[in-house]
């Protein structure tokens, strides 16, 4: 039996004076060991990548999570150093994917900075350093040993009243592992803010008017895909949907 194919947008990094075009394992390893789909990683060359021929060729999009952050340029705020670490070439290759994908009902699983791409790539803003915000928590990455200390789950997130995710979750509440100090700051007008942290911070939010399963999440649900309920349904459900977006273009 053979596994859809699902696009993910690559980050770039330098090492060793080259510049490469990478992906994270972790999300690699939950789209296929848990979604079911074979990842198809995208470079991240902007304008000069042909969206419509990947975008027929794929049954889904997911936006992964990265040490970068969106530029402000893409937003309308005015960049400084604190905005930073950037990757304009991710930002030039995701915003538009998402935007196809979105328009051609592809299913999209949009992840940390995904999520925030999602926000922006249909008209929202970010808040940087929300930290430093009025009544808002840190939910900046703790120090840590190890990567599972890092990664823990250790906060939680109210799924809003009514949504579909209550469905998918079994709950009105669930615990995530959301590192970040960005966060969505005006909500696109495209998007419902699906489930927040106690401070207000939306950690989820879904694409109202799409036809497919089309979901942000601020947390990591990569990290612990294997092992937690709440992280297994959301990759389950994602894999769901690009297995029957497949099926309908068969």
């Amino acid at each position: 039996m053979t596994s859809p194919l699902v696009a993910i947008v690559a980050d770039t990094l330098v090492h060793d004076s080259y510049i490469w075009h990478a992906t994270p394992q972790t999300y690699l390893r939950a789209a296929m060991e848990v979604a079911g789909l074979q990842p198809l990683i995208v470079p991240a060359f902007g304008d000069k990548t042909d969206f419509y021929t990947i975008l027929a060729a794929v049954d889904g999009v997911m936006l992964t999570g990265a040490r970068s952050n969106v530029h402000p340029d893409n937003y309308g705020v005015k960049a400084t150093e604190a905005h930073g670490p950037f990757d304009p070439a991710r930002d030039a290759t995701s915003l538009p994917i998402i935007r196809e994908a979105l328009k051609k009902n592809l299913p999209v699983l949009a992840i940390c900075r995904g999520h925030q791409e999602l926000n922006v790539a249909l008209g929202g803003t970010l808040a940087n350093d929300i930290q430093d915000l009025p009544d808002r928590d840190n939910h900046r990455a703790p120090e840590a040993d190890t990567q599972d200390e890092r990664y823990a789950i250790r906060h939680e997130v109210n799924i809003r009243n009514g949504s579909s995710l209550q469905d998918l979750f079994d709950g009105e509440t669930i615990s995530v592992n959301s590192l970040h100090r960005q966060a969505v700051d005006r909500l696109a007008d495209g998007l419902s803010a699906e489930g927040t942290a106690e401070d207000g911070t939306i950690e989820a939010m879904q694409a109202r008017d799409a036809k497919a399963f089309a979901y942000g999440f601020q947390w990591h649900p990569e990290y612990w895909a294997e092992s937690d309920k709440a992280s297994r349904a959301i990759f389950e459900a994602f894999g769901k949907a690009v297995r029957a977006h497949a099926s309908s273009r068969a």
